[in-house]
Order: C-alpha cells, then sequence, then structure tokens
C-alpha cells in the first residue's frame, strides 16, 4: 500500500510511519512541526519508501499518484499544548479532518481516524466502554481537544454514512514510549524526568487518581490491525492494567533507582482532569484479536533509556 499519514513527525504517527515501512508499505509523512519534532523521522529521511510533506492540514490537502490509506494523527495531544494552541486545536479536528476525509475520498482510500479517550471526558462510566457518550464540558480549557476529536468522529460516521468512505476509529487511551516530549506535560515524561534528575516525583491532589497506560508498540499494533478490518464503529485501544498515581509514581523511582521520593502538591483539578481512565477492550479483543503483551515496567524501562539518552 502507499498510505498518507497526517502528524507523522509525532509521537505515535512516527511510530506508524516505522511500522508500516516495515511492513512493506510505502509512506507519505505530513506535518508542520507545530507539535511535531523533526528528530522523530530523521532515521526515515532517504528511505525510498518515505516521502515527506511539510504542509498544516488544515488547508487543502494534495498529494500525486495513488493513495490506498489515510491515517489522520495530526493534532496537539498534550494539555499543556492544546490549552496554548486551543484554536489550532480546534481546526485540525474539524477543517484538518474534513480535508483527510475529502482526499480519501478523492483517491478511493480507506480513512482511519485517532481518536481519543479524552472524548468521554471525566467518565462516569467506569470502564469505558465505546457505546458510552462521555461527560464532557464543552467550555471547559480541555473542551478545546475533547470536543475537536468529538467533531472528529461525527464527521468521519458523516463521511461513512452519506458517501460509503470505508472509515475506522481508534480511541487510544494513554500510550508511553520512546520520542515522547519531555516537556509536553503527561505524567509519564514528567515523572521520568524528574527521576533521572534525582528529584521527587510530583503528585497532584492525594494520587488516588488512576490511569492505565499502554507501550507505544501495543498501540501500533492495534491500529495496523484496525486499518485492515471491516469495522467502522469506534474501537478503544489501552491496557485495563490500571494503577494509582501514587503506584506509579513508586514504581518509576523503583525503575530509576531514585531516592527523592514523592512530594505531593494541591491540584484543583481546573483542567477537568479525569479521576480515573480505564478501557474496556473487549471490542479489540472480540474484532481485532487484539491485547498489549508489552509488560509496564519491561515499556518504562525502555522508555527511561530513551529519555537518559536525550537528557
Amino acid at each position: 500500500m502507499r498510505v498518507l499519514i497526517t502528524g507523522a513527525a509525532g509521537f505515535v504517527g512516527s511510530h506508524l510511519s516505522d511500522r508500516f515501512i516495515a511492513e512493506g508499505h510505502s509512506v507519505v509523512g505530513m506535518d508542520n512541526f507545530i507539535t511535531g519534532n523533526p528528530r522523530n523521522i530523521a532515521h526515515l529521511i532517504g528511505n525510498p519508501n518515505f516521502r515527506f510533506i511539510r504542509h498544516d492540514v488544515t488547508n487543502y490537502i494534495y498529494v500525486a499518484g495513488k493513495i490506498d490509506a489515510v491515517l489522520h494523527f495530526a493534532s496537539p495531544a498534550s494539555p499543556i499544548d492544546y490549552l496554548k494552541l486551543p484554536i489550532q486545536t480546534l481546526k485540525v479536528g474539524s477543517l484538518g479532518t474534513h480535508n483527510a476525509l475529502g482526499l480519501a475520498l478523492a483517491k478511493d482510500a480507506r480513512f482511519l481516524l485517532a481518536s481519543t479517550s479524552e472524548i468521554y471526558g471525566d467518565p462516569l462510566q467506569h470502564p469505558q466502554s465505546e457505546d458510552y457518550a462521555g461527560n464532557v464540558n464543552t467550555i471547559g480549557p480541555r473542551g478545546v481537544y475533547d470536543e475537536a476529536k468529538r467533531f472528529a468522529e461525527s464527521i468521519t460516521m458523516a463521511y461513512h454514512r452519506a458517501h460509503g468512505l470505508p472509515t475506522r476509529i481508534v480511541r487510544i487511551f494513554n500510550t508511553y514510549g520512546p520520542r515522547m516530549r519531555l516537556d509536553d506535560g503527561r505524567v509519564v515524561p514528567n515523572f521520568i524526568g524528574q527521576a533521572i534528575r534525582g528529584e521527587p516525583l510530583t503528585v497532584y491532589g492525594d494520587g488516588t487518581q488512576t490511569r492505565s497506560f499502554q507501550y507505544v508498540s501495543d498501540l501500533i499494533e492495534g491500529v495496523y490491525r484496525l486499518l485492515a478490518s471491516e469495522f467502522s464503529d469506534p474501537v478503544n485501544i489501552g491496557t485495563q492494567d490500571e494503577l494509582s498515581m501514587i503506584a506509579f509514581a513508586e514504581l518509576i523511582n523503583d525503575i530509576t533507582g531514585n531516592k527523592a521520593g514523592i512530594i505531593f502538591k494541591q491540584s484543583d483539578r481546573i483542567l477537568g482532569d479525569p479521576q480515573t481512565r480505564r478501557p474496556d477492550t473487549t471490542r479489540a479483543q472480540t474484532i481485532l484479536g487484539w491485547r498489549p503483551v508489552v509488560p509496564l515496567r519491561e515499556g518504562l524501562e525502555r522508555t527511561i533509556e530513551y529519555f537518559r539518552e536525550v537528557m
């Protein structure tokens, strides 16, 4: 296949590019570097199966030649980014998705949307299944990301129903691994950065809030299988191994040998940070035969090694 991946210089997009090339496919990577990093795809430059186009997908997208699939991964994805870039986040979820869908339709290509667990908001259902409509504050600070992705899902399904476009929607839960930005504000790079520097890890609130973390290769496997499937409704991809922020911080300190411990800071949760986040992955297991395989400790060891190198 020849596939277009928007957001190809991002954390997930670059790993996705690697996977498709490893499978013998040709990748057209697209990014405007608003949050992506050229270093993430530097190893692909010169590869005959990779072509890069610097472009903002909120503008009309043109790609010469055939395209068999469009995978739309362009978007700020961390709270620091989308709070700093609220308009751009809304535009890439709306105009960017519209343009990417238009290209897929024109090329008679499959379309896969990278959605997010954030569409569930601060969930009242636990774990979250794909039929849960969510609990989202449309006018809160995080609404720019949540609603951008919710709109992106809606227009994707509209193209599927109105035009018969073969579409796929992956709802991505907390994912970590090499090529995350140290300063992106998410808990994994925050904790690892502090631990490597020998600082106490900062836990906000009482530390009882929970998350489930999947290694990036598990996510990529799920996306790859979903694109090849014939299933058009959203699919959660994430791990059901849930742990508190206190337990997670203690694990990071243990792996890094950091003796500085943990400090607690008050948090008023003004960003609408959810108290719990864990997917129901029954659909992924049933439809795709997928389940995560990388243990948390092993994945963190790989990620910590990466951060030691880049720091």
